[in-house]
Parts: C-alpha cells; sequence; structure tokens
C-alpha cells in the first residue's frame, strides 16, 4: 500500500563512502546500511528517490562566511599543513578533520536538505527525507562537533522563502546548538532541542536561560534532559511539548533531525531510547500533517542507526515493518 502521503527521499552513495579517519565515532558508512535496508523492505518502491544536486559554494554561503566555505573547498589532507592558523580560526582539526573529499562530502549532504526544502516548498511532495543531513552543530565561521556545513539552516532558510513560520524539532543527544544559535534573533524559526543537559557533555551550551533575545525572544526552546531517559518518559514530554508549540506558534513546516545517537547503547550517547521509542517522535510529528523535512544527525553504533532509519522511514510511510525484525 502506497502511503496517502507523497514523499522524496535523498540519497547519494558517495556520501557513505568518505571516511574521517580511523577512530574517529563518524562513520558515513551508516548511510550506505541505512539505504541498503530502505532497499531491502522494498521501502524504496513507496516513494520518490532523487539523488540531491551537489550544492553550490554560493548556496553554502547562504549561512556561511564566504571565506569558511573557500576554505573547505580548498584545502586537503596534503596541503593542511600549510594551514595551521586557518585551521584553529575554523575549528578543523581533532573533532573536525580534513579528510579525502571534504568538501564534496558537505555538498552532498547539503545539496539534500536544500533539495528536500525546495521540493516541499513547490508542493510537490509533503514530505521529504535525506538522512545524510541533520549536522546541527556547524557555525556561521567554523566547523563544531563532526559538522562542518549546516545543511539544516540552508534548508530552514530555503523553507522561509515560502512559509511565514518554520518549526524547528531536534532529537540528537546533544543539543542543536548552531540551528538555535542562527535563528536566535527572529521569530520565523522556533527551535525545540531535546537533549542530554551537563557542562561537561558536548557541546556544553548552558541552555536553561538560553531562550531567544530581540524579536526571538521565546523562540527558542530546550528540553534538558539527565543520562538513562526511556522512553516513556521522552516521549510523553514530547509530545505535551511538540503539541503545545505546534498550537501556539502555528508553523508552516517543521524540520525534525532524528539524531539516533539518543537510543539506547549509542557509543557516545546516554539515553535509553529505544527504536520504537525514538520513532513514536516521528509519528507524532508526521500527525500534524504539515510539510515535514526529516533529516538524520549523530549516531554512532552503525547498527542502531541504519535500524533506526529504516523504521522511522516506513513510520513516514505509513508501513510497518516485519515485527521481530530487528530486535
Amino acid at each position: 500500500m502506497r502511503s496517502k502521503d507523497k514523499i522524496s527521499y535523498f540519497y547519494d552513495g558517495d556520501v557513505g563512502s568518505v571516511y574521517f579517519g580511523p577512530n574517529h565515532p563518524m562513520k558515513p558508512h551508516r548511510l550506505c546500511m541505512t539505504h541498503h535496508l530502505v532497499l531491502a523492505y522494498d521501502l524504496h518502491k513507496k516513494m520518490e528517490i532523487y539523488r540531491p544536486h551537489k550544492a553550490y559554494p554560493v548556496e553554502l554561503a547562504q549561512f556561511h562566511s564566504a571565506d569558511y566555505v573557500e576554505f573547505l573547498h580548498r584545502i586537503t589532507p596534503d596541503t593542511q599543513h600549510l594551514f595551521s592558523n586557518e585551521l584553529a580560526r575554523y575549528n578543523l582539526g581533532e573533532d573536525c578533520p580534513v579528510f579525502e573529499n571534504l568538501f564534496e562530502f558537505c555538498q552532498i549532504y547539503a545539496g539534500g536538505t536544500i533539495d528536500a526544502a525546495r521540493r516541499l516548498n513547490n508542493q510537490l511532495f509533503d514530505i521529504a527525507i535525506n538522512w545524510a543531513g541533520g549536522l546541527h552543530h556547524a557555525k556561521k565561521c567554523e566547523a563544531s562537533g563532526f559538522c562542518y556545513i549546516n545543511d539544516l539552516v540552508l534548508g530552514i532558510l530555503e523553507l522561509l522563502k515560502y512559509h511565514a513560520r518554520v518549526l524547528y524539532i531536534d532529537i540528537d543527544v546533544h543539543h542543536g546548538d548552531g540551528v538555535e544559535e542562527a535563528f536566535y534573533f527572529t521569530d520565523r524559526v522556533m527551535t525545540v532541542s531535546f537533549h542530554k543537559f551537563g557542562d561537561m557533555f558536548f557541546p556544553g551550551t548552558v541552555v536553561l536561560k538560553d531562550i531567544g533575545e530581540r524579536e526571538g525572544k521565546y523562540y527558542a526552546i530546550n528540553v534538558p534532559l539527565k543520562d538513562g531517559i526511556d522512553d516513556n518518559s521522552f516521549t510523553r514530554l514530547f509530545k505535551i511539548i511538540i503539541s503545545k508549540v505546534v498550537e501556539m506558534y502555528q508553523p508552516g513546516a517543521i524540520v525534525l533531525q532524528c539524531g539516533a545517537d539518543s537510543l539506547a547503547g549509542d557509543r557516545l550517547g546516554c539515553f535509553n531510547l529505544s527504536i520504537d521509542g525514538h520513532a513514536e517522535c516521528v509519528k507524532i510529528v508526521k500527525k500534524f500533517n504539515l510539510p515535514l523535512l526529516v533529516t538524520g544527525g549523530g549516531g554512532y553504533t552503525k547498527e542502531n542507526v541504519a535500524r533506526c532509519w529504516t523504521v522511522e522511514t516506513g513510520v513516514l510511510l505509513d508501513t510497518e515493518l516485519p515485527n521481530g525484525e530487528f530486535e
């Protein structure tokens, strides 16, 4: 049965072949694993599959500073030793290493989110999925937390061309600080981030008093959570908060970042969510029947990430996957 929603899905196999380096927790190969599962369950037959365009430098500079974009374009593993000042200025190094095809990787995942937003704007689809996107820590002039280009900000800027208000929801275990910061002074984007609270936990943003400023005051919402939160508590909180936010804010479109490092057993995470609990949040958001852009994000235990995003692709397609497959 085809879902009543029209759904587009963006994927480029090249995105899964980049390598951040030995011992780095970010493994883009998880995107290939997700895609293979999506194909194995025949989910591709129920949606339109697109290869994203590679975002042009000028598109990336809609948010990022032109000099930062230009540097990402130019730097290679072989030349990085010549640019120690710039590497420090743009925060490239340990967390955000310079690797082979780095810029192309950024172009692909950002292109997917921009394309997804454009398809929604043109009302060609109700839901658009880009599991390669969701890199929510990147700042205007610097990389942060494994994120180089903030595709979410670029996608939201695209949606703002057609919608007066956009709601951004983030269920990654880490605070969606890059997106929050980008829209901190505007009421046209409301950001809601559910994440682990604590100064010692990346990105260490003290979030309780961060509610937005000037026109954006009260349009940034943070839900700081403790280690070990389970499905019951998380989904209850999520449903109450997001239902109220949608009712009061009345967004024209929603962007949902589904970082899978909030799952139990993640290499870097500390929550206790099952795949079903994580997917329940996707179900809740889908029920609002608003144009919906869904991305990936963190997630460092590859098999769990691939299972989670496959199940959530199924949720968006109103397709339950055979029970017990993922136990």
